[in-house]
Formats: structure tokens, C-alpha cells, sequence
């Protein structure tokens, strides 16, 4: 991204301060650095007198590829994570409730919590869509990443290379489907950001180099990518940068409600986080799960029979990316 776009996206990841009277907008900003499908962003924030509300943004929802909203919702749980652990920080750290009605509150508290390297690491997170260097990530760190989860979520951790083989097959598979089916690779699409100014004007959505692609103009991004974009070389990306992650992290809740999948999002946050903290990198991989016909196959291989995979995540180390940029708080906020 050019020199302005750069600057956009380390101002949104400024460090917070720790502070007796952070600011809201602050809380905010830090929420809005959490994963989410498609870097749609498909919250809205709004202070009460008790905390702060997150709410579904539903025009940006994407429902081709989550047509249930799950995806939706398990980004307000990693909003409502990063949320929870900077007010945590300030020392007004509180309950993280659902309401029936689809919002998620975040309640101020008094606590102060213990989360330090995870608070640091929310500016520094990001889903990095590059090839891993390939090496085995130690027992102690492998604990700590197993122990990065929220009560009511199951995560497996796989590092076993037939596994991780096996796992990679239903990707590529699910992706195949995917790509084959034209309302998907439209939507897609209209997520993508091929040039700077793009990125710069919506502030959100998939931005070419933060994925490993090169910067085009606003003229020839579409069409390119209505060239290249093919399930074989789609495919040959995922089989190298499965080949070379240290491991694999598949999520499951408890049901299939947008409470639990909020409960998803939180857990897959902290492991995020705690992925950062130790100087690793993540993405997803959410194919098996976003097809419904290979969600069987993945939770059989992930010792989860019968249950429903909520999040599939990639591990290891490698360089940095350039950010995704996040769009303001003023534009967030309901």
C-alpha cells in the first residue's frame, strides 16, 4: 500500500495507553482490529451506561458464503474478545452477555486483567495469507496456544503432517466447489480492493497485498483477476501454504446458535492473539466449514464426530504482510 494507505493502517492500530479514563472511541478502535469474514466489518458499536453494545451490521453480511450469519456473528465474539481485554487493561474489565436480539454487550467492570501480552498483541495481529517457513512450533507453545480458548468451545490443535495432509484435501476440495459456483467468486469479488486508493476510500475488504498480490489499478484489478483467478491456481496456493504451517486449529461450540458462535469468535481471537504474542502467524481456512458437504469429513479428521467445525485456522511463523485497513470509529458506531 502507498505511503498514505500505510499510515491509515498503523493509525488505527495505535498503541491504547492504559489509562484510569480511557477514551471510547479508543475501546472501540481496538475492537475493530479482530478478524472478521472478508474484512466486511460487519459490526456496529454503541455506548450505554453500563458498557458498550456490538451489533450485526447486516448490509454487510455475506450471504453466499454465510448464509446463516455464522461467520457474522463469530466476528462480533472476536470483536467483543479484543473489546473485553482492552477495557481489561484500563482496569474496567466486565461480562460478556448475548442478547436474544442478536447483540452482544460488553459490560463495564472494575477488573483488571491479567492479559497483558494479549492486549499488545491486538494492534499486531493480522490473518497473514502467505507461505510459513515450516517449523515445528515447540510443547510449551503448543500449551499455551491450547490453552488460548473461551468455556463452551472445543479447539484441536493438529500438527501430525498426514493429518494436516488430510485436512488440506478437504480444503482444496471445498474450495474447488466453491470457486465453481459464480455467486460465490461474485461475492468475492466484490469484497476485493485491488489498488491503495480502494483500499483507502471503503476502508475495508480484502486488500490485494495484504494477500500476497501485487497492488493494480482500480481499471485492471477486475479484469485480472477474471483471468487468473481459477480454482487450479487458487488450489496450488492453499496445498503450499498448508505444506508449510506448523499446524492446524479447528474450533467447534456448542451448537449452532448465534450466541455460540459468538463464544467461537472469542476463542479463535484470544488464540490469535496468543499466536502473536509468541512471534506466530495465522490465517483461515474456513472452506470445509463454509461447504456443508465437507463439514462431516472435517470433524471426523479432527476427532470432533457429529459435531459442526466452527473455524479452521492455519499456524506458523513467517514475515509480515501489510495491515488491512479498518474504517473509522465514527463510521461504526450505531
Amino acid at each position: 500500500m502507498g505511503s498514505t494507505g500505510d499510515m491509515a493502517a498503523q493509525a488505527a492500530r495505535q498503541r491504547l495507553v492504559p489509562s484510569a479514563t480511557p477514551q471510547v472511541g479508543d475501546l472501540i478502535r481496538y475492537a475493530t482490529l479482530a478478524a472478521n469474514g472478508h474484512n466486511t466489518q460487519g459490526w456496529q458499536f454503541r455506548e450505554t451506561a453500563t458498557g458498550i453494545d456490538i451489533l450485526p451490521d447486516l448490509p454487510r453480511r455475506t450471504p453466499v458464503v454465510d448464509p446463516d450469519d455464522h461467520h457474522l456473528f463469530v466476528g462480533l465474539g472476536c470483536a467483543a474478545e479484543n473489546l473485553a481485554i482492552a477495557m481489561s487493561a484500563q482496569g474496567k474489565g466486565g461480562e460478556i452477555t448475548f442478547d436474544p436480539a442478536g447483540v452482544v454487550r460488553v459490560a463495564y467492570g472494575t477488573s483488571s486483567g491479567d492479559d497483558t501480552a494479549l492486549f499488545d498483541a491486538i494492534p499486531l495481529r493480522q490473518s497473514t495469507r502467505s507461505d510459513y517457513d515450516g517449523s515445528t512450533v515447540s510443547p510449551s507453545d503448543l500449551a499455551l496456544l491450547q490453552a488460548a480458548t473461551v468455556p463452551g468451545v472445543d479447539l484441536v490443535l493438529i500438527t501430525d503432517r498426514a493429518q494436516v495432509t488430510s485436512i488440506g484435501d478437504l480444503v482444496i476440495a471445498a474450495n474447488s466447489a466453491q470457486m465453481a459456483d459464480p455467486a460465490f467468486v461474485a461475492e468475492l469479488k466484490h469484497w476485493l480492493r485491488f489498488s491503495p486508493d480502494a483500499a483507502m476510500v471503503t476502508g475495508d475488504g480484502l486488500y490485494s497485498a495484504a494477500s500476497g498480490n501485487p497492488a493494480l489499478p482500480d481499471w485492471l484489478g477486475p479484469r485480472l483477476f477474471d483471468m487468473v483467478f481459477t480454482a487450479k491456481s487458487e488450489n496450488a496456493k492453499y496445498a503450499s501454504q498448508l505444506a508449510t504451517s506448523s499446524g492446524i486449529a479447528v474450533f467447534a461450540g456448542a451448537g449452532p446458535t448465534a450466541a455460540q458462535w459468538v463464544q467461537v469468535g472469542r476463542a479463535c481471537q484470544r488464540f490469535a492473539l496468543q499466536a502473536t504474542a509468541l512471534g506466530l502467524k495465522h490465517a483461515f481456512l474456513n472452506q470445509p466449514v463454509e461447504v456443508p458437504d465437507y463439514r462431516a469429513d472435517l470433524a471426523a479428521l479432527a476427532g470432533l464426530p457429529g459435531r459442526r467445525p466452527d473455524i479452521v485456522m492455519r499456524f506458523g511463523r513467517a514475515g509480515a504482510m501489510p495491515f488491512s485497513l479498518r474504517r473509522p470509529v465514527d463510521a461504526v458506531m450505531a
